[in-house]
């Protein structure tokens, strides 16, 4: 096993290799590594079915073991998503801006590649296929860190990963994982600033914040999903109630799944019977204010519970009296991540829109399209919720910089 120092030093050499890399030979190799994916689907289900049995064995929640199930079905869309990556513009090279000095000085803003990026992340295989896809279309080198929870996944995606390459002529090491589950190797690995040249974290709050807090690497942040929908009181139920349903349950365990219904009170008396019956067909658990309480049987709500990200069958309901108050509960309490009005009023929905500080912001929609396929980026490395360089789902152009190019004639400063 490779230590962290050869790990980071493989990863600074294939950089350099990848970047030099033609747009065409890129997708040629992400073609060929979403073609070996679905080829050795076989091998990568069984090691999933290992660390699948690992966590019902340790008692993982389901929402945490649905992050960490691959089927026939995700494999391929794994694979999709690195074909839909190559149908995409590649970034590197992109002039952003042209600047013609008096003194003749021809100055080129143009978009490079980040280097070598660091991804931590928790129980979601998939990522391991997407965070490379996109990191190696821009032109970087990845070093990927995953849970214990997956290991077996990770190590077996990682495998098919490199040998495709290595079929097409490009350097293996454009992906390395990290294959130890010890945490003082998590924390080394923070600390790798003279191999990486930014770090993402990917999972729940505690891993985050643990990777903001310790890293000496800048960190671009991604954000849990502490995700509301308001039902304004000029909604439409017929539009409400299937998108509730849906960016609840279709599935629980994702960052833009809506944890948290915020119901102007106006329509509170003919909405949550509905909504209830809907959310019960779905075994959701309702934990509401008390005027939510008033008009439905649930679980009383507590302040907790409005700032919690669930990833299971509940949700929280906060009754408002305007879409004034609804966006400052919203903004109180969410992790700036997906928020939605349901509203036929565009005024109200002009305000939500430019006034909840989220990455993303919904009328009439569910949060769930919240995802870098769903915005045609081909997948996504994550969500960032910070405000510098990345927000929203992070796509090619998110794992870039710039450099200033400038050309001359002979010119000096006086």
């Amino acid at each position: 096993m490779n230590t962290l120092q050869e790990l980071g030093q493989k990863a600074v050499t294939a950089k350099y290799e990848v970047q030099k890399l033609s747009t065409e030979k890129k997708k040629r190799a992400l073609k060929a590594v979403a073609k070996a994916l679905i080829a050795e689907s076989g091998e990568i289900l069984k090691a999933n079915e290992v660390d699948l049995k690992n966590g019902e064995e340790k008692g993982m929640n389901s929402g945490l073991l649905d992050r960490l199930r691959l089927s026939d079905t995700r494999i391929t869309a794994m694979a999709d998503g690195l074909v839909q990556i190559t149908q995409l513009p590649d970034p590197i090279g992109e002039v952003l801006e042209t600047i013609e000095r008096p003194n003749g000085l021809h100055i080129e803003k143009v978009r490079v590649p980040l280097g070598v990026i660091g991804i931590i992340y928790e129980s979601r295989p998939n990522v391991t296929a997407d965070a490379f896809g996109l990191c190696f279309m821009s032109g970087n080198a990845v070093i990927l860190k995953g849970g214990s929870d997956a290991i077996h996944s990770n190590k077996a995606i990682t495998d098919v990963i490199r040998k495709a390459l290595e079929t097409e002529g490009v350097t293996a090491d454009a992906i390395l994982l990290i294959e130890s589950t010890d945490r003082e190797i998590t924390r080394e690995f923070m600390r790798m600033k003279q191999y990486v040249d930014v770090l993402i974290p990917r999972g729940g709050a505690g891993l985050i914040r643990s990777v903001v807090e310790n890293s000496t690497i800048p960190v671009i942040e991604t954000g849990t999903g502490n995700c509301h929908i308001f039902v304004d009181e000029s909604a439409d139920f017929t539009k409400a109630i299937p998108i509730i349903i849906n960016a609840k349950t279709q599935r629980i365990g994702v960052c833009n799944a809506c944890e948290s219904l915020v119901i102007h009170e106006a329509v509170k008396d003919k909405l949550l019977p509905l909504l209830a019956k809907a959310l019960k067909k779905k075994n959701v658990e309702i934990r509401g204010d008390e005027k939510v309480q008033q008009v439905i049987d649930c679980v009383p709500a507590t302040e907790e519970d409005y700032g919690t990200e669930y990833l299971d069958y509940i949700i929280s309901m906060k009754t408002v009296a305007s879409v004034e108050e609804a966006i400052a509960h919203i903004n109180k309490y969410n992790t700036k991540h997906s928020e939605a009005i349901i509203t036929e009023n565009m005024v109200n929905a002009e305000k939500f829109l430019n006034e909840v500080d989220a990455a993303c912001v919904y009328v009439n929609a569910s949060t769930r399209f919240t995802d870098g396929s769903q915005f045609g980026f081909g997948a996504e490395i994550g969500i960032s919720t910070q405000m510098l360089h990345a927000r929203g789902p992070m796509g090619l152009r998110e794992l870039t910089s710039y450099k200033y190019t400038i050309k001359g004639n002979g010119q000096i400063r006086d």
